[in-house]
Protein backbone atom coordinates (compact mmCIF):
# COMPACT_ATOMS: atom_id res chain seq x y z
CA UNK A 1 0.00 0.00 0.00
CA UNK A 2 1.56 3.39 -1.44
CA UNK A 3 1.61 6.22 1.42
CA UNK A 4 -1.16 7.95 -0.09
CA UNK A 5 -3.50 5.21 0.08
CA UNK A 6 -2.21 4.57 3.73
CA UNK A 7 -3.40 8.13 4.28
CA UNK A 8 -6.54 8.07 3.27
CA UNK A 9 -6.76 4.66 4.97
CA UNK A 10 -6.23 6.58 8.31
CA UNK A 11 -8.47 9.89 7.28
CA UNK A 12 -11.54 7.59 6.36
CA UNK A 13 -11.11 5.24 9.67
CA UNK A 14 -10.69 8.74 11.11
CA UNK A 15 -13.88 10.11 9.54
CA UNK A 16 -15.84 7.01 10.83
CA UNK A 17 -14.95 7.30 14.33
CA UNK A 18 -15.01 10.77 14.50
CA UNK A 19 -18.89 10.49 13.60
CA UNK A 20 -19.63 7.94 16.42
CA UNK A 21 -18.43 10.54 18.78
CA UNK A 22 -19.85 13.51 16.89
CA UNK A 23 -23.18 11.33 17.32
CA UNK A 24 -22.78 10.96 21.10
CA UNK A 25 -21.60 14.18 21.39
CA UNK A 26 -24.68 16.18 20.33
CA UNK A 27 -26.95 14.60 23.37
CA UNK A 28 -23.87 15.60 25.61
CA UNK A 29 -23.83 19.04 24.23
CA UNK A 30 -27.57 19.66 23.67
CA UNK A 31 -28.70 18.98 27.37
CA UNK A 32 -25.86 21.30 28.44
CA UNK A 33 -27.21 23.91 26.18
CA UNK A 34 -30.65 23.78 27.36
CA UNK A 35 -30.37 23.13 31.39
CA UNK A 36 -26.41 23.59 31.86
CA UNK A 37 -25.89 19.60 33.10
CA UNK A 38 -22.98 17.31 31.87
CA UNK A 39 -25.39 14.08 31.57
CA UNK A 40 -22.62 11.63 32.81
CA UNK A 41 -25.36 8.87 31.90
CA UNK A 42 -25.44 9.54 28.63
CA UNK A 43 -22.52 7.12 27.47
CA UNK A 44 -24.88 4.00 29.34
CA UNK A 45 -27.56 5.31 26.72
CA UNK A 46 -25.49 4.49 24.01
CA UNK A 47 -24.71 1.50 25.28
CA UNK A 48 -28.47 0.22 26.53
CA UNK A 49 -29.24 1.06 22.62
CA UNK A 50 -26.30 -1.28 21.23
CA UNK A 51 -27.28 -3.85 23.71
CA UNK A 52 -31.51 -3.96 22.88
CA UNK A 53 -29.94 -3.89 18.95
CA UNK A 54 -28.07 -7.17 19.79
CA UNK A 55 -31.42 -8.89 21.51
CA UNK A 56 -33.96 -7.92 19.26
CA UNK A 57 -31.11 -8.94 15.70
CA UNK A 58 -30.64 -12.30 17.73
CA UNK A 59 -34.56 -13.12 18.45
CA UNK A 60 -35.57 -12.15 14.66
CA UNK A 61 -32.69 -14.03 13.58
CA UNK A 62 -33.73 -17.00 15.08
CA UNK A 63 -36.98 -16.01 13.18
CA UNK A 64 -34.88 -16.74 10.08
CA UNK A 65 -35.45 -13.20 8.73
CA UNK A 66 -33.24 -11.82 6.40
CA UNK A 67 -31.03 -9.09 7.12
CA UNK A 68 -32.20 -5.94 5.39
CA UNK A 69 -35.14 -6.52 7.40
CA UNK A 70 -33.18 -7.18 10.66
CA UNK A 71 -31.80 -3.99 10.47
CA UNK A 72 -35.06 -2.28 9.59
CA UNK A 73 -37.06 -3.57 12.76
CA UNK A 74 -34.16 -3.68 14.96
CA UNK A 75 -32.38 0.20 14.52
CA UNK A 76 -35.62 1.35 15.45
CA UNK A 77 -36.88 -0.55 18.40
CA UNK A 78 -33.25 0.05 19.51
CA UNK A 79 -33.60 4.15 19.44
CA UNK A 80 -37.37 3.94 20.80
CA UNK A 81 -35.68 2.01 23.40
CA UNK A 82 -32.83 4.20 24.28
CA UNK A 83 -34.81 7.10 24.09
CA UNK A 84 -37.25 5.78 26.89
CA UNK A 85 -34.28 5.54 29.01
CA UNK A 86 -33.29 9.14 28.78
CA UNK A 87 -36.99 10.55 29.18
CA UNK A 88 -36.97 8.14 32.02
CA UNK A 89 -33.66 8.92 33.75
CA UNK A 90 -34.09 13.21 32.95
CA UNK A 91 -37.54 12.29 35.14
CA UNK A 92 -36.53 10.48 37.86
CA UNK A 93 -32.67 11.74 38.45
CA UNK A 94 -32.38 15.05 37.13
CA UNK A 95 -36.18 17.05 37.05
CA UNK A 96 -36.26 17.14 41.04
CA UNK A 97 -32.97 18.44 40.95
CA UNK A 98 -33.34 21.53 38.48
CA UNK A 99 -33.24 23.70 42.20
CA UNK A 100 -30.86 21.90 44.17
CA UNK A 101 -26.86 23.20 43.66
CA UNK A 102 -25.52 22.71 40.53
CA UNK A 103 -23.29 20.05 42.28
CA UNK A 104 -26.34 17.70 42.91
CA UNK A 105 -27.55 16.75 39.85
CA UNK A 106 -24.08 16.37 38.69
CA UNK A 107 -23.91 13.63 41.82
CA UNK A 108 -26.81 12.63 40.54
CA UNK A 109 -25.79 11.73 36.92
CA UNK A 110 -22.48 9.91 37.73
CA UNK A 111 -24.38 7.91 40.21
CA UNK A 112 -27.32 7.13 37.60
CA UNK A 113 -23.97 6.32 34.92
CA UNK A 114 -22.73 3.71 37.63
CA UNK A 115 -26.48 2.36 38.15
CA UNK A 116 -26.85 1.57 34.64
CA UNK A 117 -23.33 0.49 34.04
CA UNK A 118 -24.39 -2.35 36.61
CA UNK A 119 -27.55 -2.68 35.44
CA UNK A 120 -26.73 -4.29 32.23
CA UNK A 121 -23.45 -5.93 33.75
CA UNK A 122 -25.88 -8.02 36.52
CA UNK A 123 -28.54 -8.46 33.48
CA UNK A 124 -25.71 -9.69 30.60
CA UNK A 125 -22.27 -10.44 31.63
CA UNK A 126 -19.25 -9.22 32.20
CA UNK A 127 -17.55 -11.00 28.96
CA UNK A 128 -17.49 -9.26 25.20
CA UNK A 129 -20.59 -10.26 23.43
CA UNK A 130 -20.19 -11.13 19.67
CA UNK A 131 -22.43 -8.54 17.57
CA UNK A 132 -24.32 -9.43 14.27
CA UNK A 133 -22.99 -7.33 10.87
CA UNK A 134 -26.33 -5.42 10.46
CA UNK A 135 -24.84 -3.33 7.86
CA UNK A 136 -25.58 -3.84 4.35
CA UNK A 137 -22.49 -4.74 2.37
CA UNK A 138 -22.24 -3.56 -1.54
CA UNK A 139 -19.29 -3.14 -3.71
CA UNK A 140 -17.39 -0.39 -3.91
CA UNK A 141 -15.05 1.33 -6.76
CA UNK A 142 -11.80 -0.63 -7.48
CA UNK A 143 -10.05 2.95 -6.73
CA UNK A 144 -11.47 3.14 -3.01
CA UNK A 145 -11.80 -0.86 -2.36
CA UNK A 146 -8.42 -1.32 -0.26
CA UNK A 147 -9.10 1.95 1.53
CA UNK A 148 -13.17 2.05 2.20
CA UNK A 149 -15.08 -0.36 3.67
CA UNK A 150 -19.18 -0.81 2.42
CA UNK A 151 -19.60 -0.23 6.52
CA UNK A 152 -17.60 2.98 6.57
CA UNK A 153 -19.20 4.67 4.02
CA UNK A 154 -22.51 3.27 5.98
CA UNK A 155 -21.76 4.77 9.16
CA UNK A 156 -20.29 8.08 7.50
CA UNK A 157 -23.34 8.54 5.23
CA UNK A 158 -26.31 7.66 8.20
CA UNK A 159 -24.38 10.12 10.77
CA UNK A 160 -23.96 12.97 8.34
CA UNK A 161 -27.79 12.67 6.91
CA UNK A 162 -28.71 12.39 11.19
CA UNK A 163 -26.74 15.46 11.75
CA UNK A 164 -28.46 17.52 8.55
CA UNK A 165 -31.56 16.99 9.90
CA UNK A 166 -31.17 17.64 13.53
CA UNK A 167 -29.59 20.81 11.79
CA UNK A 168 -32.81 21.56 10.05
CA UNK A 169 -35.28 20.31 13.18
CA UNK A 170 -33.49 22.67 15.69
CA UNK A 171 -33.32 26.17 13.15
CA UNK A 172 -36.86 25.35 11.23
CA UNK A 173 -38.91 23.91 13.36
CA UNK A 174 -41.45 25.32 15.91
CA UNK A 175 -40.08 22.62 18.97
CA UNK A 176 -36.56 23.92 17.43
CA UNK A 177 -37.50 27.37 18.09
CA UNK A 178 -38.38 26.65 21.47
CA UNK A 179 -35.25 24.91 22.16
CA UNK A 180 -32.98 27.50 21.04
CA UNK A 181 -35.26 29.91 22.91
CA UNK A 182 -34.81 27.45 26.12
CA UNK A 183 -31.35 27.41 25.89
CA UNK A 184 -31.33 30.93 25.51
CA UNK A 185 -33.15 31.87 28.91
CA UNK A 186 -35.88 29.50 30.45
CA UNK A 187 -37.41 31.95 32.09
CA UNK A 188 -38.28 34.15 29.18
CA UNK A 189 -39.12 31.44 27.20
CA UNK A 190 -41.87 30.24 29.95
CA UNK A 191 -43.27 33.89 29.76
CA UNK A 192 -43.53 33.19 26.06
CA UNK A 193 -45.80 29.94 25.97
CA UNK A 194 -42.95 27.64 25.73
CA UNK A 195 -43.64 24.75 27.79
CA UNK A 196 -39.87 24.37 29.18
CA UNK A 197 -41.03 20.85 30.51
CA UNK A 198 -41.81 19.47 27.15
CA UNK A 199 -38.22 21.32 25.61
CA UNK A 200 -35.93 19.98 28.42
CA UNK A 201 -37.73 16.04 27.91
CA UNK A 202 -37.95 16.35 24.19
CA UNK A 203 -34.30 17.01 24.46
CA UNK A 204 -33.11 13.89 26.60
CA UNK A 205 -35.08 11.90 23.64
CA UNK A 206 -33.34 13.33 20.83
CA UNK A 207 -29.84 12.84 22.09
CA UNK A 208 -30.58 9.31 23.44
CA UNK A 209 -31.91 8.80 20.09
CA UNK A 210 -28.88 10.17 18.09
CA UNK A 211 -26.85 7.75 20.91
CA UNK A 212 -28.35 4.41 19.89
CA UNK A 213 -28.19 5.01 16.59
CA UNK A 214 -24.50 5.57 17.27
CA UNK A 215 -24.55 2.48 18.87
CA UNK A 216 -26.07 0.12 16.96
CA UNK A 217 -23.80 1.06 13.92
CA UNK A 218 -20.51 1.27 15.62
CA UNK A 219 -21.61 -2.40 17.57
CA UNK A 220 -22.23 -3.91 13.60
CA UNK A 221 -18.90 -2.27 12.49
CA UNK A 222 -16.72 -3.81 15.19
CA UNK A 223 -18.41 -7.13 16.28
CA UNK A 224 -19.00 -7.01 19.80
CA UNK A 225 -20.03 -5.13 22.93
CA UNK A 226 -19.72 -5.56 27.07
CA UNK A 227 -21.34 -3.46 29.40
CA UNK A 228 -18.07 -1.20 29.51
CA UNK A 229 -18.45 0.46 26.35
CA UNK A 230 -20.81 3.23 27.31
CA UNK A 231 -18.45 4.77 29.85
CA UNK A 232 -15.29 4.74 27.05
CA UNK A 233 -17.18 6.52 24.22
CA UNK A 234 -18.73 8.81 26.80
CA UNK A 235 -15.79 9.80 28.19
CA UNK A 236 -14.62 10.31 24.67
CA UNK A 237 -17.87 11.77 23.65
CA UNK A 238 -17.64 14.65 26.26
CA UNK A 239 -14.19 15.14 25.27
CA UNK A 240 -15.50 16.23 21.31
CA UNK A 241 -18.26 18.06 22.72
CA UNK A 242 -15.71 20.23 24.74
CA UNK A 243 -13.32 20.36 21.61
CA UNK A 244 -16.12 21.52 20.05
CA UNK A 245 -17.51 24.05 22.56
CA UNK A 246 -19.96 22.56 24.88
CA UNK A 247 -23.46 23.84 24.15
CA UNK A 248 -22.74 24.25 20.43
CA UNK A 249 -24.22 21.89 18.00
CA UNK A 250 -21.99 22.34 15.33
CA UNK A 251 -19.03 22.67 17.67
CA UNK A 252 -20.00 19.07 19.03
CA UNK A 253 -20.02 17.89 15.12
CA UNK A 254 -16.99 19.33 14.93
CA UNK A 255 -15.45 18.17 18.02
CA UNK A 256 -16.60 14.42 17.14
CA UNK A 257 -14.71 14.96 13.47
CA UNK A 258 -11.47 16.10 14.92
CA UNK A 259 -10.71 13.72 17.81
CA UNK A 260 -11.73 10.67 15.51
CA UNK A 261 -9.06 12.06 12.97
CA UNK A 262 -6.32 12.66 16.00
CA UNK A 263 -7.00 9.36 17.42
CA UNK A 264 -6.71 7.64 13.92
CA UNK A 265 -3.78 9.59 12.88
CA UNK A 266 -1.90 8.87 16.41
CA UNK A 267 -2.54 5.14 15.62
CA UNK A 268 -1.22 5.30 12.13
CA UNK A 269 1.46 7.12 12.54
CA UNK A 270 2.77 6.62 16.25
CA UNK A 271 1.39 4.06 17.81
CA UNK A 272 -2.14 2.78 19.16
CA UNK A 273 -0.31 3.03 22.90
CA UNK A 274 -0.75 6.90 22.53
CA UNK A 275 -4.11 6.97 20.86
CA UNK A 276 -5.58 8.13 24.05
CA UNK A 277 -2.63 10.51 24.96
CA UNK A 278 -2.99 12.51 22.15
CA UNK A 279 -6.90 13.15 22.20
CA UNK A 280 -6.52 14.42 25.75
CA UNK A 281 -3.71 16.29 25.01
CA UNK A 282 -5.27 17.92 22.44
CA UNK A 283 -8.33 18.66 24.73
CA UNK A 284 -6.09 20.68 27.24
CA UNK A 285 -4.20 22.71 24.18
CA UNK A 286 -7.93 23.62 23.31
CA UNK A 287 -8.74 24.29 26.80
CA UNK A 288 -5.54 26.46 27.14
CA UNK A 289 -6.11 28.64 24.03
CA UNK A 290 -9.21 28.38 23.55
CA UNK A 291 -11.13 27.26 27.24
CA UNK A 292 -15.27 28.06 25.43
CA UNK A 293 -14.03 25.32 22.24
CA UNK A 294 -13.56 25.67 18.89
CA UNK A 295 -17.03 26.75 18.14
CA UNK A 296 -18.25 27.59 21.92
CA UNK A 297 -19.63 30.76 23.09
CA UNK A 298 -18.54 32.95 26.48
CA UNK A 299 -22.24 33.11 26.80
CA UNK A 300 -25.57 31.36 27.39
CA UNK A 301 -26.80 31.22 23.19
CA UNK A 302 -25.23 27.58 22.84
CA UNK A 303 -27.88 25.64 20.06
Amino acid sequence: MGRMEYFLEIFFGGLTRGSIYALIALGYTMVYGIIQLINFAHGEIYMIGAFTALIVAGVLGSLGMPGYAILLLTLPIAVIYASAYGFTVEKIAYKPLRSAPRLSPLISAIGMSIFLQNYILLAQTADFLPFPNLLPYFDLPDFVGGILTSSEVTIVITAALVMAGLTSFIKFTRMGKAMRATAQNQRMAMLVGVNVDQVISLTFIIGSALAAIGGVLIASHIGQINFYIGFIAGIKAFTAAVLGGIGSVPGAMLGGLVLGWTESFATGYVSSDYEDVFAFALLVLILIFRPAGILGKADSQKV
